[in-house]
């Protein structure tokens, strides 16, 4: 069975970081990506970063570019979101998803069909 574990919100200071934490088990294959949602009040979720297990390759949301950055832990299954020079409009529920790659070998391909409870990210001074 899959399971999804986040780890790492907070509240931080406007032009701060912070590593959000996500370990996803349960896969038998490589064939899987890794995805970090988020969802701010009145607002649809929406993606802000995937790192593919198959190939190693990274998708960023435009927002995200040059400030966020998705890694693979030492652990197999574990992901990272580094989050630097944050900003108010961060301000969401950060929510880890995971799921098969279904065709190609990209983030592009995965149906993300499993959830975690979600972390929140305050970014207020």
């Amino acid at each position: 069975q899959v399971q999804v574990v986040e780890s790492g919100g907070g509240l931080v200071q406007p032009g701060g970081s912070l590593r959000l934490s996500c370990a996803a088990s349960g896969f038998t294959s490589d064939y899987y990506a890794i995805a970090w949602f988020r969802q701010a009040p009145g607002k649809e979720r929406d993606v802000v970063s995937c790192i593919s297990m198959a190939d190693g390759s990274t998708y960023y949301v435009g927002v995200a570019k040059g400030r966020f950055t998705i890694s693979r832990g030492n652990a197999k299954n574990t992901v990272y979101l580094r989050m630097n020079s944050l900003k108010p409009e961060d301000t969401a529920v950060y929510y880890c998803a995971t799921g098969k790659v279904e065709y190609g070998s990209s983030c592009h391909g995965a149906h993300f069909g499993f959830w975690g409870q979600g972390t929140q990210v305050t970014v207020s001074s």
